[in-house]
């Protein structure tokens, strides 16, 4: 039986990296969190083939994570992220994409579009990581994760507002992914103690910030344990051109638990650009 979560591949900034690529459109490029056992596919998997009824969906697993390849020495910082997610488009020949972060995943959405405001069209930020705040202690919990199921489970809890959408199954399957060869030692060398710091070091400056020229939609979970709701009224405050939708009765997992509003949501403000023929890489 085929693995949902392998798709193809392609060689981005030096690394080979697992990439979902469905539908046809403009493109629009999503980017994970970084939760144990996390890959594009289980973060993306409801929202994907709604966007893919409008949108070309690449969904990459970011390096040190899910099946994308992790080599000797690789270095997991903002640097190496915002290259391989470069390299991602590079590789599909894609000049300009919408960007869809989720969480560290829109920290590094953040960080992209600062370094690179030519490739990107639009912005989504989701329970996004990438202004200051005092670390919680759900985010503690879930980069601090030692593998086992009851630890797993826990941690589902954290995430989701509602605890039935986090059942025994969901868990394991979690739990499974996140004691793969290779997994949880990637994910621990991410992350050690004491992880303020790592905060902090996917923070993007605040005279970035608000330069930042894009159409944002900036969506949260107005119950998240794991990122604070103030990071996004912060940057609701500091990027001009930007929306701020927060979603009561919902947790870190916006696009799971909301996940029909949620990408209705997404596809609107995406629409609002027009249909824009995608420009080749290299005209």
């Amino acid at each position: 039986m085929s693995n949902p979560e392998i798709a193809g591949s392609v060689m981005a900034a030096g690394i080979r990296t697992n990439v979902h690529d469905v539908g046809s459109g403009h493109p629009v490029l999503l980017i994970h969190g970084s939760g144990p056992g996390v890959c594009a596919w289980a973060n993306w998997r409801l929202v994907m083939p709604e966007l893919a009824q409008q949108a070309r969906v690449i969904a990459p697993d970011m390096v040190g994570f899910g099946f994308t390849d992790r080599p000797e020495g690789q270095p997991y910082n903002m640097d190496a992220w915002v290259a391989q997610a470069v390299g991602v488009l590079d590789a599909l020949g894609i000049a300009k994409t919408d960007l869809v972060g989720n969480s560290f995943g829109g920290a590094l959405a953040l960080a992209l579009t600062i370094r690179h405001p030519e490739r990107v069209r639009r912005l989504v930020l989701m329970g996004s990581v990438g202004v200051p705040f005092q670390i919680t202690k759900g985010l503690d919990d879930v980069w601090g994760y030692e593998p086992s199921f009851e630890n797993m489970r826990r941690i589902m809890d954290v995430f989701a507002y509602d605890r039935n959408l986090v059942n025994d199954e969901l868990a394991r399957l979690r739990y499974e992914a996140s004691i793969r060869p290779g997994f949880q030692e990637s994910f621990s060398a991410m992350f050690p103690a004491p992880r303020q710091r790592w905060v902090d070091a996917m923070c993007s400056a605040e005279a970035d910030i608000r330069a930042l020229p894009h159409q944002v939609l900036i969506v949260h979970g107005r119950d998240d344990q794991v990122i604070p709701l103030s990071t996004s009224l912060t940057l609701s405050q500091w990027i001009a051109r930007s929306q701020l939708h927060v979603f009561g009765q919902c947790g870190h997992w916006t696009q799971i638990e909301h996940s029909a509003r949620f990408a209705r949501l997404v596809r609107d403000f995406l629409a609002e650009a027009g249909p824009a023929e995608p420009t080749p890489l290299n005209p």
